[in-house]
C-alpha cells in the first residue's frame, strides 16, 4: 500500500513539476515582445482627433462618425503600436478601436469586438480587422457575427476560417517586401474569402510596416517609411468602410 502511495505522489510530483515548466515557459515567451514606439511629435499633427487609452483599449475618435472599426493587433506586439495607423484611419471619419489582448495574443480575445459594438449604440456601420494574427483572429470573430457587420480588413494576414459565404466585404492588404507573412499559406485560403474582396498590394512594404514597433525578426527591407505604408494602408481602409 505505501509503495503505491509512494508512486502516486512521484507522479503527482512529475505531473506538477511538468506543468510548473509549462507555465514558466509560457510567462517567458509572452514576456518577450514588440513594444509601441510612438512618436509623440506625430500625435500632435492630429490634436483634432481624441486618442484615449485605456485599460483595455486605444480608442481614437474623430466625434461625429457612424462608422467605426475594431482593429486586432498582431502577435505579441503591444497594442499602442497601431496608435500611428488609427490616427490617419480616424482622419478619415472613422473611429477606431484597438482592443488590448491578453498576454498580446488576439487568440485569447477574439471576442474582444462584442463589448465595444455593444458600448457604442451609435455606430451603425461596424467594421473588424487586424494584422497578422490579429487579423486572422478578427476573422474568426466575423464568421461568427457577420449579421452585425459590413465588413473586414487583413492586413498581412488571411483567414483560416471559411467565410466565402457570408455577406461581408473584404480588403486584404499586404506589403510587397514582407517575408513574415506565409505566402504559402496566404494563397492557399484565399478560396476562404467571399467573391469580389479587394487585395491590394503596396509596393515596398513590410510585416511591421502597418504599425510603430521596430524591427520585426525575419521581415523583409523595406522601401518605404512606417509612415508612408500607414498613410497607405489607412487611405485604402478608409475608402473601403466609407464606399460600401
Amino acid at each position: 500500500m505505501q509503495k503505491k502511495l509512494r508512486t502516486a505522489q512521484k507522479i503527482f510530483l512529475g505531473i506538477l513539476v511538468a506543468a510548473i515548466l509549462l507555465v514558466g515557459a509560457f510567462l517567458l515567451y509572452v514576456s518577450d515582445y514588440y513594444h509601441a514606439a510612438v512618436d509623440l511629435q506625430e500625435r500632435a499633427m492630429f490634436s483634432d482627433i481624441r486618442v484615449l487609452d485605456t485599460n483595455d483599449a486605444l480608442i481614437v475618435d474623430p466625434g461625429n462618425t457612424k462608422t467605426a472599426l475594431v482593429f486586432y493587433p498582431g502577435g505579441k506586439v503591444d497594442h499602442r503600436a497601431y496608435e500611428p495607423l488609427a490616427l490617419r484611419i480616424a482622419q478619415a471619419g472613422i473611429l477606431c478601436i484597438v482592443p488590448k489582448m491578453p498576454f498580446n495574443l488576439a487568440v485569447f480575445g477574439i471576442n474582444r469586438a462584442e463589448r465595444f459594438l455593444a458600448s457604442h449604440p451609435e455606430i451603425e456601420h461596424w467594421y473588424v480587422g487586424g494584422h497578422s494574427l490579429g487579423g486572422s483572429m478578427a476573422a474568426s470573430f466575423a464568421a461568427k457575427h457577420a449579421d452585425q457587420l459590413k465588413g473586414l480588413i487583413l492586413l498581412a494576414s488571411y483567414t483560416t476560417v471559411d467565410i466565402s459565404s457570408l455577406p461581408l466585404s473584404v480588403v486584404s492588404i499586404t506589403g510587397s517586401n514582407d517575408t513574415v507573412l506565409s505566402r504559402e499559406a496566404y494563397e492557399k485560403y484565399k478560396t476562404n474569402l467571399p467573391k469580389g474582396y479587394t487585395e491590394l498590394v503596396l509596393q515596398g512594404g513590410i510585416h511591421a510596416g502597418f504599425a510603430s514597433y521596430g524591427v520585426q525578426k525575419g521581415d523583409g527591407i523595406a522601401t518605404l517609411s512606417a509612415a508612408e505604408q500607414q498613410a497607405a494602408a489607412a487611405q485604402a481602409i478608409a475608402e473601403f468602410c466609407l464606399t460600401r
